[in-house]
Order: C-alpha cells, then sequence, then structure tokens
C-alpha cells in the first residue's frame, strides 16, 4: 500500500490506523511508519494536528490553509468520538446559529483542543449509557468529506439538547434549532430517553413535543409514555432555578420566556 493511497482515502486519520494499514504486510515497523508520516508532514503532504492524528492535504494546496472538515476531526479526536449536541445538529443542518465549538462523545476523559479558529470540547458519555455496547443508540455514521463521520441522529439530539442546553447555546438556540426538525421517530426518542434515565430530561422532552404536538403530529399515547418518566415532584427546567410558571402535567417551572417563546415576537 503506498502512503498516499492512504491519505487520499482518509482526509483525517489516526496514527494507529495508518499503522495497521501500513505495516500489514509484516515487512515494516512502527519506527518506519512514524518515519513515513514525519516525512509527509515535513513535505506538505500531511499536518499533524496534535500526537496521533493527522489530516492529508490535497495536491496543490498550501498546508496552511488547507480547512480540515470539523466533523471528520471530531470523529477522529477519540477512538470512539461521536459529533453530538448542538455540532450534531449543524452536521443535520438544524441549528439557528452556527458555531466554531464542536461537541464530541467519548467513553474516556480527553482535554479540549483547538485547531485554528475552532474549538473541539470532549464530553464523557453519561455513566447510566457507558456499558451499552451502542452507548444508548442513535449513533450513525455517514460518508462526509471524503471520510466518515459519526453524529448523533436527530432524535437524540432532541433529547441530548435539553439534557444539557449550556452545551447547545441556551433555551432560544435549543427550541429555534429543534422547531426547523419536521419530523421525529418518537419511537427512537422515547427509547433512548429511557436508557439516559433522567426523570428531569424526560419532562423537558416531554414539554418541548407538547408545545409543538400539532406541528410534530404527536399523539396521545406518546406524550402519556414521558409522563410516565417525569419526576414526582416539582422541578425547574433551567438548573439556575430560574422563576417560571408551574406545569403541573411535566411537574416543571418554565420560565416565561420559553413558555411563551418570547424571542419570537422579538425577531
Amino acid at each position: 500500500m503506498k502512503p498516499t493511497d492512504f491519505f487520499e482515502r482518509h482526509p483525517v486519520f489516526r496514527f494507529d490506523d495508518f499503522a495497521a494499514a501500513h505495516t500489514a504486510d509484516g515487512r515494516r515497523s512502527r519506527q518506519t511508519t512514524a518515519s513515513v508520516l514525519r516525512q509527509h508532514v515535513a513535505g506538505g503532504r500531511l499536518l499533524h494536528l496534535r500526537r496521533g492524528l493527522y489530516a492529508s492535504v490535497p495536491r496543490g494546496v498550501d498546508p496552511d490553509r488547507h480547512s480540515v472538515d470539523p466533523y471528520l476531526l471530531a470523529t477522529q479526536l477519540a477512538t470512539d468520538g461521536i459529533v453530538a449536541y448542538h455540532a450534531a445538529l449543524q452536521f443535520h443542518g438544524k441549528t439557528y446559529s452556527l458555531w466554531n465549538r464542536f461537541h464530541y462523545l467519548t467513553r474516556g476523559r480527553q482535554r479540549r483542543f483547538k485547531f485554528r479558529d475552532q474549538e473541539f470540547v470532549p464530553v464523557q458519555v453519561p455513566a447510566t449509557l457507558r456499558d451499552h455496547s451502542d452507548l444508548g443508540g442513535g449513533i450513525t455514521e455517514h460518508r462526509h468529506a471524503g471520510g466518515v463521520a459519526r453524529v448523533t441522529t436527530l432524535e437524540r439530539c432532541l433529547v441530548d439538547v435539553l439534557d444539557s442546553p449550556e452545551r447547545s447555546g441556551g433555551w432560544e438556540e435549543v427550541w429555534r434549532s429543534l422547531e426547523m426538525i419536521e419530523f421525529f421517530d418518537l419511537d427512537a426518542v422515547l427509547s433512548y430517553t429511557r436508557a439516559l434515565g433522567s426523570a428531569l430530561t424526560a419532562s423537558r422532552v416531554g414539554f418541548f413535543l407538547e408545545q409543538h404536538r400539532t406541528m410534530l403530529m404527536i399523539e396521545d399515547h406518546h406524550l402519556q409514555a414521558f409522563r410516565d418518566l417525569a419526576p414526582a415532584q416539582a422541578r425547574y427546567l433551567d438548573s439556575s432555578r430560574e422563576p417560571g410558571r408551574f406545569v403541573r402535567d411535566w411537574n416543571l417551572v418554565v420560565p416565561e420566556r420559553v413558555l411563551t417563546r418570547s424571542w419570537d415576537e422579538d425577531g
């Protein structure tokens, strides 16, 4: 295998993946593999992003001007990296605002990483999901920008951004983004919500679905399934305990701006 053939098929890749291909015939050592990569970095054919991680530079392109796809990069920052939260919604074209911050899920612990004007934020998979072979489901692979990106589905996005709105820009950004989605597989939403195991999140999801039940064609039996998962005691929608109106069906204290979607009036 020619290294350049591998580079052309893998816009962003990890050292171990290249080494597995490069040493497959048993005639090359990992030291030789590392030397080959250093030579191609020096020659401008590769960018060394951080330890063990590289990006291919197309022929004739200035390495300093080459734009590395952020979704491929987020996927490769960990061996199990998954584009999630606002970044996943952005991948699917369903965000109100465009960000240069990309959250990704991983079982392990990692540090934030910056590349040029982009920031990559690792999020450890919630403890309730780490032992699931599929991490709770709702993860798909997409052919993208010449490589493969692992991204959460819109159904998982719905739950995740309501579970952690601070990773998705707050309630207005979350609401405006989710309102761009025309359809959810509600059985998949319910399955993942149960796996996540948060009563507060189940209540937030149910409240959002009820507020948009006409647009999303939500039936009563689905809403009831989320009510059954809601907390027994009243909870604040927002972790800052922002005052609001009590919504009995969901045992939620919801800020007036979210109840009325007052940002629509501002727009």
